[in-house]
């Protein structure tokens, strides 16, 4: 999944895209809200952490710009503004969900992973597929119980997919959920990290759907159908 980080706390924004990295997310950080506005207007994120005291453009005002545009990805408020009309205020501007600092990372990782959950219609952060399993929270998947080793990137690619198992998934949708907004995006590395994944979790799990990309299956259920 990838995630927006509005904060104009540097060290906490280094903080912050450090430990959703190691989590397995591909993490950009916008350090002012007209930055902020301008990414999560133009990149297709998962979510976004979002600060209320930025410089330029305040979070509520991003907020609600990016409601009124149509833009629906969660958004988490993390601010240290905790009276309660401040809150009111983020939740009428379209708030998900708000934590107040100081604040413990692994809730904030927590809260975002319920959000992630309730956005793709998940109700915990293991996702099964027939014998293989997505665990979210400590970015591992399994295969018949056994652990398989994934690099960042491939778990990136695997979670995703699995997160929306069953759908036609284009490169370039793969593209722009997997990688960071530094890195060099070249949509021929998906076909090189599907292939990666086949030989490890199976070549029969992942569907090529020619002119279109790429559907994660459950075999055992495709052939019991046939």
């Amino acid at each position: 999944m990838r995630i927006l980080i509005v904060e104009d706390d540097a060290d906490l924004a280094r903080q912050l895209k450090s430990a959703f990295k190691d989590a397995g997310y591909a993490v950009d950080v916008a350090p002012d809200g007209e930055e902020g506005h301008f990414l999560g207007d133009t990149e297709p994120y998962d979510a976004v952490v979002l600060d209320l005291g930025l410089p330029l453009i305040d979070g509520v005002s991003v907020l609600q710009k990016w409601r009124a545009d149509g833009k629906t990805f969660p958004v988490l408020i993390l601010t240290a503004r905790d009276q309660w009309s401040e809150k009111v205020a983020g939740f009428d501007a379209g708030a998900d969900d708000y934590l107040t600092k100081p604040f413990h990372t692994e809730e904030l990782m927590a809260r975002l992973r319920a959000l992630l959950r309730r956005a793709a219609g998940h109700t915990t952060d293991t996702i099964e597929i027939g014998d293989l399993m997505v665990d979210n929270r400590a970015a591992r998947a399994f295969v018949d119980g056994m652990a398989i080793k994934l690099t960042s990137h491939e778990f990136r690619l695997l979670s995703y997919m699995a997160s929306h198992k069953g759908r036609v998934i284009s490169r370039t949708e793969l593209v722009e959920h997997i990688y960071d907004q530094d890195f060099d995006r070249d949509s021929n590395t998906i076909e090189v990290f599907v292939g990666r994944l086949r030989k490890k979790i199976g070549t029969d799990r992942i569907e090529t759907v020619r002119g279109l990309g790429y559907r994660l299956l459950d075999p055992d259920a495709e052939n019991a159908d046939t």
